[in-house]
């Protein structure tokens, strides 16, 4: 399943549905009305200021961003801890400077370098150092905690006082897209070490970190509660040019259909977690934004022999893949949903241009059937029973997949199952045929490389290091080569040998849809950190 779902077993399926933007799905429909988005308050530094209310299904166990990877958590994080890079509103193609001011890869992808920014300060004034950048990031990889696989193989080192140098032994082309991840947030060091903070797992800083921040973010952690309420208050002492429009941010844990009725009544001036049926009902002063996410919802057909010798038959693939009806599953998923081309979501490096994506063809199914040598071919299909992606159940999409194949002479039967249940089998590769989504770990087409045959969800599917040596080669050299263009022709060549031979069936990616006030600015749905509460403004 889902990129982090594969590391927290079961977590809400709200989680990898981390939001999008870009290539165009972006619909903002700003309606006329007051709606009471803000109230008055007083902000840290005196100032007058509004209160932001924002409801979520939090997803949340922690503000220590070294071991925060729940998508409420990353919210957080973005508002409290500046990362080296960042990327710009939604866009995710290009790195920007943050807390570093230019960075530069060396030819061989084992080096970035990066020079820090001078006069960035932490919330408590003061100045933000190479020795608080080696402690931070130290402190992550160490841990061991969820997001410490962000830095396997990289080594932190000093260079001078103002610069600082990542390495690794293996070219690693992706460590720019990976560092605006806000778990990799920098911490003033010398007062978590003051509070238990240690660079490896004799840590005890968790406990301080969830009840103070120690960034320098344009917010600090007023307080903190997992279950029920996170506060924000705006950081006085912020360095950096545009600072928050809001004094407090109030990020509360409502479920979806409240969310809805909150932000309808003004009770509420943000609803991060509406279904498509939910949103299609809102109206009046509430602005509606549906955009496609980063999620790619796919169907896999075991390559595994003993699994299954209907499932590894490639006209049966052939078959499942030119069988299905796309156009149907996206009017099931609702406005903002758009068809997945590849396995690489619309707005990363490397994907795939939609009039790629596949097609259906009745006949061409049927007649791969037919090829088959399979009489009336028979496949179990499984998938999470409660699992909901962005408001979306599993289950119309099986039922859809299961009407779609009988069409063309597939038998299937449908076995949904508890999502623990289902994933068990699902990382066992022992599934025939399973229906399972993945969402990026980071804005970059090496996170997709699982897919191919020997890594995580290639043997998934049951598909063997060896299978498909050409495939191979090219993911091996995708994984190393350096150079925007380069990579993206690569990873576009793997893309469409996926789509013709490969296991996998890319379906759709749903959208991802936030109710906001009339009176709320700046909303950019980002596939990381969902929303930069920092960047909300008000009219």
């Amino acid at each position: 399943m889902a990129t982090r779902m594969r590391r927290r077993p079961a977590r809400q399926a709200r989680a990898a549905l981390l939001p999008v933007l870009l290539t165009g799905a972006l619909s903002l429909a700003a309606c006329s009305g007051g709606g009471t988005s803000t109230t008055p308050a007083q902000s840290a530094g005196g100032t007058a200021s509004k209160t932001l209310v924002m409801d979520a299904s939090f997803t949340l166990k922690t503000a220590d961003p070294g071991r925060n990877y729940e998508p409420t958590g990353l919210i957080i994080g973005k508002a409290l801890y500046d990362t080296l890079l960042t990327f710009e509103g939604s866009d995710v193609t290009k790195p920007v400077p943050a807390l570093a001011e230019s960075y530069e890869q060396s030819s061989d992808g084992k080096t970035l370098t990066l020079k820090l920014r001078q006069g960035a300060t932490f919330s408590d004034g003061s100045p933000v150092t190479a020795d608080d950048v080696v402690f931070s990031l130290n402190r992550v990889r160490d841990l061991k905690g969820n997001p410490s696989f962000l830095l396997d193989g990289v080594k932190v080192a000093k260079t001078d006082d103002t610069t600082v140098a990542l390495t690794s032994e293996t070219p690693k082309p992706a460590l720019p897209f990976i560092l605006p991840n806000p778990a990799l947030g920098i911490l003033n060091s010398k007062v978590v070490k003051a509070n238990g903070g240690a660079e490896d797992s004799s840590d005890k800083a968790e406990q301080y970190l969830n009840g103070a921040s120690a960034g320098s973010g344009p917010y600090t952690l007023q307080s903190f509660n997992a279950q029920s309420q996170v506060v924000l208050t705006a950081n006085p002492k912020y360095w950096g040019q545009k600072k928050p429009t809001y004094g407090k941010v109030v990020l509360r844990n409502v479920e979806s259909a409240t969310q809805k009725l909150n932000v309808q009544r003004g009770d509420s001036q943000v609803a991060l977690d509406l279904s498509g049926d939910q949103i299609k009902t809102v109206s009046g002063s509430q602005q509606t934004t549906k955009t496609a996410s980063a999620n790619m919802v796919f169907l896999l057909a075991n390559q595994d022999t003993a699994v299954s010798r209907t499932s590894s038959n490639p006209k049966i693939v052939e078959a499942v893949r030119k069988g299905i009806d796309y156009q149907g599953l996206l009017e099931l998923a609702g406005e903002g949903s758009v068809q997945a081309p590849g396995v690489i979501p619309t707005m990363l490096l490397g994907a795939l241009p939609p009039d790629q994506a596949v097609k259906r063809d009745v006949e061409g199914a049927k007649a791969a059937v037919a090829a088959s040598g399979v009489s009336n071919p028979t496949l179990k299909l499984e998938y999470p029973s409660d699992l909901t992606l962005q408001g979306l159940s599993f289950q119309p999409f099986a039922e859809r997949i299961q009407a779609n194949l009988k069409e063309v002479g597939i038998t299937v039967d449908l076995a949904p199952a508890p999502v623990a249940t289902a994933l068990e089998n699902y990382r066992k590769g022992k599934e025939e045929l399973g229906l399972w989504y993945w969402g990026p770990d980071y804005p970059d087409p090496t996170d997709y490389l699982v897919f191919l045959p020997g890594n995580t969800v290639g043997l998934r599917s049951g598909w063997k290091k060896g299978a498909d040596k050409a495939l191979e080669e090219l993911g091996d050299k995708a994984a190393v080569t350096i150079g925007d263009d380069a990579r993206k022709q690569l990873y576009t060549d793997i893309q469409t040998k996926l789509n013709a031979t490969g296991p996998f069936v890319p379906l759709i990616q749903p959208s991802q849809n936030i109710v906001t006030a009339a009176s709320v600015t700046g909303l950019a749905f980002h596939p990381v950190w969902t929303v930069d509460v920092a960047a909300l403004g008000a009219k």
